[in-house]
């Protein structure tokens, strides 16, 4: 009873500060933070322990799977340099300089590189959430850069634990063995899950089970890969993209517009529940503290988190320049960003769950039962950083990106635009072809191919689409809105009135139901975009 309780309670608070967040224009993470701190003074909540690999397979495969299928695998392709080197190179700088200072402060090396591979990897969840405005080139690499260094992190935080525990003695060429393993095998599971996932997904059609297998698919990849000590994260985010590819040709569209609904209802709940958790792991993070005074402890805290934040402007406004130096080729002077606009990627640095949840799966103990020295100090820095990120980074961001007077982005709008025009015209030539049908049915290709020339001449009005390619996305997506909610209108009143019964009243609904989730998704990417 006592779990079902935080259960309500963690629900409750997410759904009320996000709602609140929303209506004030507020920093969403940093309040879910705030209110799970809150939770956490409250006598009945504050000794909760989640066990962290509870954390790590609840919460982490869904997240990073949905993050997957939703990022542009071709501007990854674009960015690949640029994303590898933020997501392994800056994760390795990051950890080697916490661990500097770590040590520094009074932390083996060991436990020193623990803390380190703890707080490296960014949140992507919290950039998202704040990062509003960004060209899709900077989101992508944002996003894609949160994906991957997770696991980065993780498979230097499993190599760096067994050497602080004693489970592995140290050596770099093993230590490097050891990584590599586990970052590339990770990459070799979920790309073995993917393609047995694309078989049986060609051979399913039951939306139900196509729906539970989208849910089942992230932990088939995350369970294998840890089972084999290689990284759970990097399958999945090479499954998710894998299957972000072969998806569009194998699920039928009733089946995705319920998966979609899904993930995006579940993934909301988790992440907001993630930061909730965070929060309420602060009054315990604070008590913690036995190895270190208190002072001590926060001013530890405190240069961690200042190295974590110079570590990623230095590398930013240096690592690029000099490659600069050395890759002379055309195609990457067309890729090259000027000093503001790197300015949103180095401070979209927010630290979150994911360094929690490591932080907290640092065991107790040694493999001999000694107790583990600077356990204590490692939590309570990764909280400090946590807090100190999202505060500092997540509050000033918007005004980061406003000050980097990024050009305007209307890539996305003019793909919508080629995609529409290359769908209709592809159609009409259907029609066309398609002339063997009887008096009734030429009838309707008839008033079909006129609504699809009228459409054409829509998109291809060059006074419209090219001075602006949204106006006609958006003035299509505003009489389409009005046709359905005059539609939906008439079939309540039809109902109300007697003349269809509701099973008629929710069989018409289904169709009004999907068009208008599709252009709720339209008008999202939209704003998104804007």
């Amino acid at each position: 009873m006592r779990g079902l309780e935080i259960v309500v309670v963690i629900l409750t608070t997410v759904l009320t500060l996000t709602w609140v967040a929303r209506r004030l224009r507020l920093n969403e993470p940093l309040l879910l933070v705030a209110g799970g701190c809150a939770i956490g003074f409250v006598p009945a909540f504050g000794s909760v322990e989640l066990p962290p690999d509870v954390v790590l397979l609840l919460f982490l495969p869904a997240l990073l799977y949905w993050e997957s299928l939703s990022t542009s695998l071709r501007e990854i392709r674009a960015n690949i340099r640029t994303i590898f080197l933020l997501s392994t190179g800056l994760v390795l700088a990051t950890a080697a300089a916490v661990a500097s200072v770590g040590n520094a402060l009074g932390l083996s090396w060991a436990m020193a590189f623990v803390l380190g591979a703890v707080v490296a990897p960014t949140d992507a969840t919290a950039v998202s959430a704040v990062a509003k405005g960004l060209p899709r080139r900077t989101v992508t690499i944002l996003r894609a850069e949160s994906l991957v260094n997770d696991g980065t992190a993780l498979a230097l935080f499993a190599v760096a634990v067994g050497f602080a525990t004693g489970a592995h003695a140290f050596g770099w060429g093993s230590a490097v063995l050891r990584f590599v393993v586990g970052y590339l095998g990770g990459v070799a599971v979920g790309l073995a899950v993917a393609a047995l996932v694309v078989v049986v997904r060609g051979r399913v059609r039951d939306r139900q089970v196509e729906t539970g297998l989208s849910l089942l698919t992230p932990f088939a990849a995350y369970l294998p890969a840890e089972a084999l000590d290689l990284s759970g994260v990097l399958a999945v985010v090479a499954c998710g993209l894998v299957l972000s590819q072969a998806g569009p040709r194998l699920i039928p569209a009733g089946t995705r517009i319920q998966t979609e609904a899904f993930w995006q209802t579940t993934t909301f709940v988790l992440n907001g529940a993630l930061f909730v958790l965070v929060g309420m792991r602060v009054p315990g993070a604070v008590r913690g503290i036995a190895s270190v005074r208190p002072v001590e402890a926060l001013l530890g805290a405190l240069a961690t988190v200042g190295v974590v934040m110079a570590t990623r402007l230095v590398w930013t406004y240096t690592v690029p320049y000099l490659i600069r130096l050395i890759d002379r080729r055309a195609v990457q002077r067309t890729l090259r960003m000027g000093a503001r606009e790197r300015m949103p990627h180095a401070w979209g640095g927010m630290r979150g769950a994911v360094s929690l949840a490591a932080a907290l799966a640092v065991p107790m103990t040694a493999v001999d039962g000694s107790p583990l020295l600077g356990r204590d100090a490692v939590v309570f820095a990764t909280v400090i950083v946590i807090i100190v990120t999202l505060l500092v980074q997540g509050q000033t961001l918007p005004r980061v990106i406003r000050w980097a007077r990024l050009a305007p982005d209307t890539s996305v709008a003019d793909e919508e635009l080629l995609a529409r025009r290359e769908m209709t015209d592809a159609a009409l030539r259907a029609l066309d072809e398609d002339t063997d049908r009887p008096g009734a049915q030429a009838d309707v290709a008839e008033s079909l191919r006129s609504e699809l020339l009228a459409q054409r001449e829509a998109l291809c009005d060059d006074s419209v689409g090219h001075s602006s390619p949204r106006a006609v996305l958006r003035a299509d997506r505003e009489l389409r809105r009005l046709v359905v909610g005059v539609k939906r209108t008439t079939a309540v009143r039809l109902r109300d009135s007697g003349r269809i019964d509701d099973i008629v009243l929710r069989r018409v609904q289904a169709g009004l139901d999907a068009e208008e989730i599709r252009l709720d998704i339209s008008e999202a990417a939209a704003a998104g975009e804007a």
